[in-house]
């Protein structure tokens, strides 16, 4: 059986993480994730989240590392999550949720995240207070 990917942005910016809530399908409605979808044939995994983020959201995303581990989602279907850097954009839920949130480290705990979801929450997590997540770049551009 042919595995194909599922990328979960772990999207970070000024110190805290985003958090969405599922609007579908009915089993998952009101639950948390990384936002994030299915990379297509051909498709390499950080340009499937820059896609979906853009999609989903309505922000252009920087992806910049692979959080270890992947969580298997159903048959045929696996989660790897990215961390990614807000480049421009306000984050809006344009498809598949109903709200957003942006949480800092100590409110990780706060929302109910999907099971496969919490590993990679708890490892942005430690990084977040770790300060080992992305800030905005400075310089002429004016940052994120």
């Amino acid at each position: 059986m042919t595995v194909r990917v599922v990328v979960g942005g772990a999207l970070c910016h000024e110190g805290r993480l985003l958090a969405a809530r599922r609007s579908a399908p009915p089993e998952l409605a009101g639950r948390w994730e990384l936002p994030g979808g299915k990379a297509e044939p051909g498709e390499s995994v950080p340009e499937a989240l820059v896609r979906e983020l853009r999609e989903e959201l309505g922000v252009e995303a920087e992806p910049l590392e692979r959080i270890p581990g992947e969580w298997p989602l159903k048959p045929g279907l696996v989660l790897h999550v990215w961390t990614a850097r807000l480049v421009s954009g306000e984050p809006a839920p344009l498809e598949d949720h109903d709200e957003l949130r942006w949480l800092g480290p100590e409110e990780l705990e706060s929302v109910d995240w999907l099971d496969q979801d919490r590993p990679a929450v708890a490892e942005a997590g430690r990084r977040l207070r770790a300060g080992r997540l992305p800030e905005p770049h400075g310089g002429a551009a004016g940052g994120a």
